[in-house]
């Protein structure tokens, strides 16, 4: 198993989170980005929003994967990005 699912309090746009644990007896510190993006009134259609969003994605910081997309309302979607950590 690669992923535990924790329950986080509700965060406001653009939130980071710093989770530490400890894996076989090694500490590490594991980061998350929370954002939420705004549509904006050009991406009325689905294809602009799914243009919209690829874009999005593509233009962030690279030291940042993505890991899940939320639900979409009307006028914004939640991302959630992990930084990227050395392989060990």
């Amino acid at each position: 198993m690669r992923e535990v699912i924790l329950q986080i309090p509700t965060l406001e746009a653009e939130q980071n989170i710093d989770i530490d644990v400890k894996i076989n007896g090694k500490k590490r510190t594991l980061q998350y980005r929370v954002e939420i993006v705004e549509w904006g009134e050009e991406n009325e259609e689905t294809l602009d929003r799914v243009t919209f969003l690829r874009h999005f994605i593509k233009e962030h910081e690279k030291d940042w994967e993505l890991i899940q997309i939320g639900i979409p309302t009307e006028k914004e979607i939640p991302i959630v990005f992990r930084k990227r950590g050395k392989k060990e």
